[in-house]
């Protein structure tokens, strides 16, 4: 398989570090107003409906946040 990931490596490091602890608050965040049980740690029994919904979310806020920024709002 060309192109894949088979080193068995962790793809999901943040490009800024210290930006981990900011997305994580954000996650919580997005998951309480969304009504989702997230908890620190492992989410294991969350729904694949669930734990899409909190990212699905977290993209629509970060999308509409950089319009608002380009369109000087």
């Amino acid at each position: 398989m060309s192109g894949s990931n088979s080193s068995g490596s962790n793809t999901s490091k943040m490009a800024v570090p210290q930006a981990k602890e900011a997305m994580n608050r954000f996650k919580q965040e997005v998951a309480s107003e969304i009504g989702v049980p997230l908890k620190e740690g492992y989410n294991g029994e969350l729904t694949s409906a669930q734990a899409g919904s909190i990212g699905g979310e977290m993209v629509k806020k970060m999308i509409m946040k950089q319009e608002e920024e380009m369109s000087g709002k």
